[in-house]
């Protein structure tokens, strides 16, 4: 009986043992998660990566260097005249190093589901030639990392809580300035900016 009895807490000690390792293991490993968000969430504006509106990769470390005006866009919405504007501001900088980034979004449930359609309504109706990622979401928990990284560089309020919200990236990486919808992509706050980048990079 008394090797029976020892039997038995040996066995018992060794399930508690296993599930203090186990339960061990899981906290590193979610930390592990929880750092490498972190890390992620943390890096440069060039550090994140888009699949384009064609399918291909679209790694943004291709932009270094340049800066980067980042816009989140929508095919049915009052501000998608805007689409003009940023094709006028890419044709007129771009042999400056300007890239323009057209981030198609339906949040605000103002765009297509299909990529292919999102495309050619943009080449057709604005001329637009500049690129576009494919439809992702620019806000709450399935955002795009590159989004929540522009709050948390910029804060909350920085959005976007609307379409054609833009962002400004430096060459360098660091996202320096941010305009609402109501900022349109020809004014001049916005063309100051890109120009004092561009003086910067030069």
């Amino acid at each position: 009986m008394r090797h029976l009895r020892a039997t038995g807490l040996i066995a018992a000690a060794l399930l508690v043992i296993g599930g203090l390792v186990a339960t061990s293991a899981l906290t590193w490993a979610a930390r592990a998660t929880d750092t490498s968000t972190a890390a992620a969430r943390h890096a440069d504006a060039f550090a994140f990566a888009f699949t384009a509106i064609e399918g291909h990769d679209l790694p943004l470390e291709k932009f270094r260097g340049r800066p980067m005006l980042v816009v989140n866009t929508a095919s049915f919405c009052g501000f998608t005249h805007q689409y003009a504007e940023l094709q006028s501001v890419w044709e007129t900088y771009r042999d400056r190093g300007l890239v323009v980034l057209g981030v198609p979004s339906g949040d605000f449930n103002q765009e297509m589901d299909d990529n292919a359609a999102i495309r050619e309504f943009c080449e057709v109706q604005f001329g637009i030639d500049f690129p576009l990622t494919e439809r992702v979401s620019v806000r709450g928990p399935g955002s795009h990392p590159l989004f929540a990284h522009f709050r948390d560089a910029l804060g909350a309020s920085a959005g976007p809580t609307w379409n054609f919200f833009k962002y400004l990236v430096a060459p360098d990486g660091r996202v320096v300035e941010a305009w609402s919808s109501r900022t349109p992509p020809t004014s001049t706050a916005i063309t100051r900016a890109i120009e004092r980048q561009l003086d910067a990079s030069s």
